[in-house]
């Protein structure tokens, strides 16, 4: 992943990072740490729906493995409650 410091975007602007963002995510440092991330809307929609895919994928491999209960909103709450 690129990086650039955020002065240099703070002093050329965002049209600063569009070559970089090319090759993908830019990290913007400040302090001398990773403060943000900038990439392209398509990329973090492609990325949204992955991990939403990666999400439900998980919660079908819990229910074929019997890792889930049923239950009811209020036997929720009483059991969080008993803790």
């Amino acid at each position: 992943m690129t990086t650039m410091p955020v002065q240099e975007v703070k002093r050329r602007g965002m049209s600063i990072l569009d070559d970089s963002l090319a090759s993908g995510p830019v990290y913007v440092i400040r302090n001398n740490a990773p403060r943000y991330v900038v990439m392209f809307a398509d990329a973090f929609h492609e990325m949204e729906e992955s991990l939403a895919d990666a999400r439900i994928a998980a919660a079908e491999a819990d229910i074929k493995a019997g890792r889930t209960t049923r239950g009811t909103a209020d036997e929720l709450m009483a059991e969080l409650l008993e803790d």
